[in-house]
């Protein structure tokens, strides 16, 4: 009975480790893919091979991250379905690539050099930052920054735990911005995901220390009235 025990438990083991040896991983740079709806795009192509398991994004990298059957599946046989879609082909992701990506954030807040130099201060003590320019006529920010290194996301915390309420800043004139009070309580994730629900709205951020929330969304979709008494709503929840 222990010779039993003891044969079941080292094919148990050793089925594990073939699982463990079947199971792959690559990671490969898309430079074409730099949107949702690319990312999806790509997930289909290599969703058309069964033996895909799970596929995971970085827009930021714009790396595509593919868990996949390697006793059914090369790891060439993958990035010839990419390239096989035409735009998005595949190359080399190297960690320690400098990837740049910018990005210009509004914020209110932003009124004067004491501003200016507290956002300069804060974002530069952020690792893989490359640029960093306020601009004080437009109260928007510029920023550049090594993808590998940092995100959006961080950028933006960091500029909410110094006093800032940043959301998506465009040049075009199709774009306007709401800043609005709000209660403490409703300072929340949780306000962040109602408001980008409505319609016309491309970003919203809360400051929880400063009660604010500011609003990135399209004038023909929408008005900053239409969203003042929409926002009343949610937060008088």
């Amino acid at each position: 009975m222990r010779k039993k025990a003891i044969l079941f438990v080292l094919f148990s083991a050793l089925s594990l480790m073939a699982s463990f040896a079947e199971s792959n991983s690559l990671t490969v740079r898309i430079k074409a893919m730099r949107c949702e709806e690319c990312a999806h795009k790509v997930n289909k192509a290599l969703r058309s091979n069964e033996a895909v398991e799970n596929v995971t994004f970085d827009l930021e990298k714009r790396t595509a991250t593919i868990e996949y059957d390697g006793s059914k599946v090369s790891a060439k046989d993958l990035e010839a379905l990419l390239t096989a879609t035409g735009r998005y082909k595949p190359s080399p992701y190297d960690p320690t690539e400098k990837i740049r990506r910018a990005m210009g954030l509004k914020t209110e807040e932003l009124q004067n050099a004491a501003d200016s130099a507290r956002i300069m201060e804060g974002l530069w003590s952020i690792s893989g930052m490359d640029s960093v320019a306020p601009r004080l006529d437009k109260r928007y920010v510029f920023v550049r920054y090594d993808a590998n290194k940092t995100t959006k996301a961080v950028v933006r915390q960091k500029l909410v735990e110094i006093g800032f309420t940043p959301v998506a800043y465009y040049t075009s004139n199709d774009i306007s911005h709401a800043y609005i009070k709000i209660p403490a309580a409703a300072a929340t994730e949780s306000t962040i995901e109602e408001v980008m629900a409505l319609e016309g709205v491309d970003d919203a951020n809360v400051n929880p220390q400063l009660c604010t929330l500011a609003i990135t969304y399209v004038n023909k979709e929408t008005t900053e009235e239409k969203l003042l008494q929409q926002v009343k709503e949610i937060v008088g929840k």
